[in-house]
């Protein structure tokens, strides 16, 4: 199992040795300033009075990062429930997170302002990505529902008025192929432009099915977006975007509790068949008084068809299905100015959902069938001010008036609603105690939609309340060493009442239910040093501790218990050189702690760290790199996932190569 990773590891370090001259880089004295649209309007990264991550196009690449899971582990506080499947991803933010059978979550994610609510379609490959931005803490003041923990927010490049064409194609690991491009043009000088890209990649799985030969998970992923973007004056920015990405796998990544082998001796066929599109049109024009007005409209669709085996044994006596249909139309405007020196935001959301769900479940007695329509809407006022109070204080205001409408419609029983009003505000006071290092202390509301069980008909369908948080925090934030430290530094403690929970009413009824409070309280460190001309490190540390103050299920008190899916512990340490002649490396480890799985901290996963290393050479338009994912090859499975009876399987060490061509 060791000469893989040193012959790849080797080959690595001599890409930048072996290969030829390239043109000459400038060395990097300072680290650039970044600005994010964190709180919907331009700021400098250090000037944002919150918890805040921020990923370039360039740190994905040379990180090796390609998915959400990569991601999250690059950043203190965030990682995701060990789900195993495809197009289904659950965040956990600072200790919160939710069910999937909830169809909610703890993190919103956006992508080019697009909202995703739920678990279901929480996923992205990353091509074509100008940066991310990772806001920790309560959110909901200016995103709203589902933004309780955190927001996510993607932003894909823009065409412009030069062409662009990246293509990239490699191989890797477990016969692994993908191919993607990503290129845009002018169709009209200074006014119109196109921007089309995609992906397509197909791996074989890694568990082995002994009664049907092969592997039980292999994946394939194909997806594309397009983009026209319309600039009829310099002061208007039309962009209509479409996206879509389609799931063709095998199963999930699942086998037997008691297997530590990757194997299934399964003869019931299970598969994703997964799919998520996207529309939207986003319209940005600047008034001459310098006003800033702002609309998206977006639908957002994913399906979510897949059977699984659960017993995973040649006979199908265990199996569900699902076959659902989220849709979520969205509609945001918002007002955009300034006030002497003071900064203002005002804006009005919309959304509507309509939801078709289809879950089958197979047992020794039968099959059983439930269908249901799932539905609801949400209106919402909300504004933020920034304030300078005086020379080096600045006061940010914020508030939102928000208004949720919840229904279900079983067949065969009766339509059920209920609805709920939120006030959620936010203050924060932030203070430059010398030039470019800030201190900051807040406070913030945030929660996470109610709705109904929907797949309880024994219990008739019942209702559950929004999940509310609390958040008190203070930080520091700024740069050092003439701007090459930047550094940011976080403690939180959040109060979580209402906390939507499961809970076993009898055998085979599993539903949600507000039965459990909670306290969370954690420090969240990130640094970037750029130790010398072309060195540098990356460092972040993420401490939580989520404990149960109240939550009985039963005859069973789990009073002080962790929050399932929760670790105490998340941390990452990278090391990158950029060479003035093109070619780079970087070595990197992610940690993240033990993490349980179940509300009686009985099963769980153990805590691990992972090796990660890539190198490449960029000579002129075209380059190659090269990766090593999990090098230790390091063993991490969560042990007693649904209830005690199945294992979800770590991937194994992967390397990879792959080469590319950029105009």
């Amino acid at each position: 199992m060791g000469k893989p990773v040193l012959k790849a590891s080797g080959y690595m370090l001599c890409i930048g040795c072996c290969l030829g001259a390239a043109v000459n880089v400038a060395a990097q004295t300072e680290l650039a300033p970044v600005t994010v649209t964190a709180n919907k309007i331009e700021q400098a990264q250090e000037t944002v009075p919150a918890s805040l991550s921020v990923l370039s196009g360039e740190d994905l690449r040379k990180g090796g990062i390609s998915d959400l899971q990569n991601l999250a582990r690059a950043t203190p506080g965030f990682t995701f429930q060990p789900f195993g499947q495809s197009g289904t991803n659950l965040p956990v933010v600072r200790g919160l997170t939710a069910s999937p059978t909830a169809f909610s979550s703890s993190m919103l994610m956006l992508v080019d302002g697009v909202p995703t609510l739920m678990g279901q379609g929480f996923d992205h490959n990353l091509l074509g990505v100008e940066r991310i931005e990772i806001l920790r803490g309560p959110q909901s003041t200016l995103y709203g529902r589902n933004a309780e923990a955190g927001v996510l927010s993607i932003h894909t490049r823009q065409p412009e008025a030069l062409p662009y064409a990246r293509i990239e194609g490699g191989g890797g690991s477990r016969d692994e192929r993908i191919l993607g491009v990503d290129t845009s043009a002018a169709l009209l000088p200074d006014m119109l432009y196109a921007g089309v890209s995609g992906q397509w990649q197909a791996r074989d799985g890694y568990i082995d099915n002994d009664w049907r030969g092969g592997q039980a998970d292999d994946r394939e992923r194909h997806s594309a977006r397009m983009v026209l973007r319309w600039t009829p004056t310099l002061a208007t920015d039309v962009n209509l975007r479409y996206s879509r990405q389609d799931y063709r796998d095998g199963g999930s990544q699942w086998g037997p509790a008691e297997s530590s082998r990757r194997q299934v001796r399964s003869g019931t066929s299970s598969w994703n068949h997964s799919s998520g599109r996207s529309l939207s049109l986003d319209v940005l024009h600047e008034f001459e008084s310098g006003l800033k007005l702002r609309s998206i409209t977006a639908r957002n669709d994913f399906y979510d068809r897949v059977r699984q085996d659960t017993d995973f044994q040649p006979v199908d006596r265990f199996h569900v299905a699902r076959d659902y249909h989220f849709n979520t139309l969205s509609q945001e405007f918002r007002l955009e100015g300034q006030w002497d020196e003071s900064q203002w935001l005002l804006g009005v959301y919309a959304d509507r959902d309509d939801h078709d769900l289809s879950y089958q479940q197979k047992l020794p007695g039968g099959l059983s069938r439930t269908d249901v329509q799932l539905g609801g809407n949400t209106t919402a006022l909300f504004g933020q001010w920034l304030m300078p109070l005086a020379e080096r204080w600045t006061l940010t205001l914020g508030a939102r008036v928000e208004q949720d409408k919840v229904h279900i419609d079983p067949r065969g029983a009766g339509r059920q609603s209920q609805a709920w009003q939120r006030f959620t505000p936010k203050v924060s006071l932030q203070y430059e105690w010398q030039p470019d290092a800030y201190l900051y202390a807040s406070y913030a509301e945030g929660f996470r939609a109610g709705g109904f069980n929907a797949f309880s008909s024994a219990a008739n369908y019942p209702g559950y309340d929004p999940e509310k948080v609390k958040t008190y925090e203070v930080g520091a934030k700024g740069w050092l060493d003439d701007r090459r430290l930047r550094y940011s530094a976080a403690l939180y403690w959040m109060d979580v009442r209402d906390m939507q929970v499961q809970q076993l009413l009898q055998p085979g009824v599993v539903y949600i239910t507000n039965a459990a409070s909670a306290h969370s309280t954690g420090m969240e460190l990130e640094a970037q040093y750029l130790l010398a001309d072309n060195w540098t490190l990356v460092g972040s540390v993420g401490l939580n501790r989520t404990r149960f103050e109240r939550f009985s299920d039963g005859n069973n008190d789990y009073q002080g218990n962790r929050n399932p899916y929760a670790p105490d512990f998340t941390g990452h340490l990278s090391l990158r050189y950029d060479a003035p002649t093109g070619w780079w490396t970087q070595g990197g480890v992610d940690v993240v702690g033990k993490t349980y799985l179940d509300s009686a901290n009985q099963y769980s996963r153990g805590g691990y760290g992972l090796i990660n290393l890539n190198a490449g050479y960029d000579f002129g338009q075209y380059g190659i790199s090269a990766y090593v994912k999990n090098a230790a090859d390091k063993r991490y499975d969560a042990v007693g996932y649904l209830n005690g009876t199945a294992r979800v399987y770590s991937p194994p060490r992967e390397i990879g190569l792959r080469v590319s061509y950029e105009l």
